[in-house]
């Protein structure tokens, strides 16, 4: 089963890495949209099927965490499974995230074999 995903990060290049390395570590890849911010990507998933968010934390505009908190208002995107991908090393600020339902963390740079691992893992989970 092929699943869409949606990557936000504000930079334009680091959502074409995420994609590329999602692409290369063999994931069932269907649709792909980008946001580059919080508020963009809820604007994605008003109008998207989306099974999967990968997303950073420091953006302009909606951060990532500011992200989560609207996700988590709604029923239905509530239970779409979200990964960050991120720099963030704080361990205060990713357990906020994960208090917010994320089900991943990847800090960058990393392989696309740990991407592969970690989408696998979570997308096996959600889907049984």
């Amino acid at each position: 089963m092929a699943y869409n995903i949606l990557i936000v990060d504000d930079s334009q290049t680091m959502r074409k890495v995420i994609l590329k390395a999602v692409a290369l570590s063999g994931f069932d890849l269907g649709e792909c949209w980008e946001a580059g911010d919080g508020r963009a990507a809820i604007d994605i998933l008003a109008n998207h099927w989306v099974d999967l968010i990968l997303t950073d934390l420091h953006m302009p505009g909606m951060n990532g965490l500011e992200m989560l908190k609207e996700v988590q208002k709604d029923e239905i995107h509530r239970k779409v499974p979200i990964v960050l991908i991120t720099t963030e090393g704080s361990e205060k600020r990713i357990q906020e995230a994960l208090s917010l339902g994320v089900k991943g963390y990847l800090q960058k740079p990393f392989h696309p074999e740990a991407v592969r691992d970690i989408l696998t893992r979570i997308m096996e989970k959600a889907d049984a």
